[in-house]
């Protein structure tokens, strides 16, 4: 598949399918389905996702516990990373799920530890790829989706006074089925 983007052809390139998540839907009314399988399984819908939009499972990607010890959290990662390159709307979404409660430190360094993969994605495709500006120029968001597995109830979510653009100031949302694509960028 090719993109409108340098940057989305490069990660294309890069990551392996088994860890692309696909969009499916037509031209303006894309979607996706997050899948979470570690212990029970539960899944959130994305709608009206911008077509220039890779999805990554993160969490396969091994844990660098063989290198690094974990005394901070620095071996955990989210669950998924949405890059979307549409419309001048460059978006890096990092999600973390969790079918019940959460400890918030835990999710912060589950964030933390998906930026840092995006981090080790930017650098190789600085060196290899030779794009000092590889997936530079993007807005970051984090967003934890909390309770997913309890039955329907009204989704709501926390907001701060600031925007969701570092894990401490997450996204929470509660309950949630379907989201539009859109609320994991502004809130709303």
């Amino acid at each position: 598949m090719g993109y409108d983007s340098r940057d989305l052809n490069i990660l294309d390139e890069m990551i392996q399918e088994k860890a692309k998540v696909s969009l499916t839907g037509d031209y303006d009314k894309k979607q996706v389905i997050l899948k979470e399988t570690h212990g029970a399984n539960y899944s959130v819908k994305i709608l009206k996702v911008p077509e220039n939009t890779i999805v990554i499972n993160a969490d396969i990607f091994d844990s660098p516990k063989s290198i690094f010890t974990s005394i901070k959290g620095q071996c955990k990662r989210a669950d998924f990373v949405i890059i979307s390159d549409e419309d001048d709307q460059k978006f890096i979404i990092i999600i973390e799920m969790k079918a019940g409660k959460a400890i918030e430190k835990e999710v912060i360094q589950q964030l933390k530890g998906a930026e840092c993969f995006i981090a080790y994605c930017r650098e190789i495709g600085r060196l290899f790829w030779q794009e000092k500006n590889f997936l530079r120029e993007y807005n970051y968001r984090f967003v934890s989706l909390k309770n997913i597995n309890i039955p329907k109830r009204s989704t709501r979510d926390k907001r701060y006074q600031s925007l969701h653009d570092c894990p401490e100031n997450m996204l929470k949302i509660y309950s949630p089925k379907t989201l539009q694509f859109k609320k994991l960028t502004n809130g709303k």
